[in-house]
């Protein structure tokens, strides 16, 4: 139902049309305006005019179409599930504020304008956005839906690299006042350098005599985790806390043998930092996904070995997560005045 109208006589106008003392007026979009006709139009011809605008709007490339056709392509397809979840979780902020416009419309002004009310939120958020809606209009542009696309040239919010490494002792002292799921779940991350979504994910039939089956949602990359006795370890508090429901059944799994999303579970992990935090009287400042940085920093070997372990990409997509302070050797020289 459409905002009432201040006239009452002009509750007869069609959705969206307004009218000056010469001119009616029509807006599609909050950003466009369309002027239908004099103000001695007829009623029946301007509901007329007014039918052959919004028509010919409907074959308009909206961002909110082009957004729709970018998620029915191959190229969507093909991406890693976790990157076509990270688009879905996108959508909401930019079609809320791009969906209606037309895509050839909008401006990098438009988009620096959204970055910086997105900023004062989340710089990280709106970073990945952009990068979303750029990567849309690329796809769009290659294939001739768009002429240009408004995200080029716009810069994104600097980010300092997260340097949090878990110590032992305080990865200890949260394990030891986790729950059996939270604890299952930290030991699979940190042994395997697995995602936490990929470690909620798990499922029985990606165990196997050789080890764990992990196909990281982010990066496609395959990987089967090998057996050790503290993997082996990891599986059976999990077992004991989830019992195996059947092959395809998920390793872990919460109360409604459904798989945790990821605030509930976050919750569980924050309430064991707490306790840890409280146990340790110092300030823990540790997310789940610390725990995967702390793999990668813990593994002996070089960038290159590091990256085998993790799946990663690249050599320099490790070095974001190697956080582990190195030892140095110091210049060894005889102490002055001593011979």
């Amino acid at each position: 139902m459409g905002r009432r109208r201040k006239d009452p006589g002009d509750n007869k106008l069609p959705p969206r049309v307004s009218k000056t003392k010469t001119r009616y007026y029509y807006k599609p979009t909050s950003r466009e305006t369309v002027t239908l006709g004099p103000i001695t139009l007829t009623m029946s011809a301007l509901w007329k005019r007014y039918e052959e605008e919004r028509r010919n709007y409907s074959d308009v490339m909206t961002f909110e179409k082009l957004w729709g056709m970018f998620l029915k392509s191959a190229y969507y397809t093909e991406l890693a599930i976790r990157t076509q979840r990270d688009y879905l979780q996108h959508q909401k902020k930019l079609l809320a504020v791009f969906g209606k416009v037309k895509a050839d419309v909008i401006k990098p002004e438009d988009v620096r304008q959204f970055m910086d009310r997105r900023g004062l939120q989340s710089k990280n958020q709106a970073n990945q956005e952009m990068s979303s809606m750029s990567r849309v209009y690329r796809w769009g542009y290659e294939r001739g839906y768009v002429k240009g696309n408004p995200c080029a040239g716009v810069s994104k919010f600097s980010l300092k690299a997260r340097e949090q490494y878990i110590t032992d002792e305080d990865y200890l002292a949260i394990y030891k006042h986790a729950d059996h799921v939270v604890r299952a779940a930290m030991e699979i991350s940190y042994l395997c350098a697995a995602r936490q979504a990929d470690v909620l994910e798990l499922r029985w039939m990606q165990i196997s005599d050789k080890g764990i089956f992990i196909q990281q949602g982010k990066t496609g990359k395959k990987q089967i985790k090998v057996w050790t006795p503290r993997l082996r370890e990891a599986l059976e508090t999990a077992q004991a806390a989830c019992p195996k429901l059947s092959p395809d059944a998920l390793v872990l799994y919460n109360s409604d043998r459904g798989q945790f999303i990821r605030k509930t579970f976050n919750n569980r992990w924050l309430k064991a930092v707490r306790a840890a935090q409280s146990k340790l009287n110092r300030q823990l400042d540790y997310t789940f996904h610390d725990i995967k940085a702390k793999a990668i920093s813990d593994f002996e070997g070089s960038s290159r070995d590091k990256q085998i372990f993790s799946g990663h990409k690249t050599e320099s997509q490790v070095l974001i997560y190697d956080r582990k302070v190195q030892i140095s050797p110091t210049l060894d020289r005889p102490v002055i005045g001593k011979k």
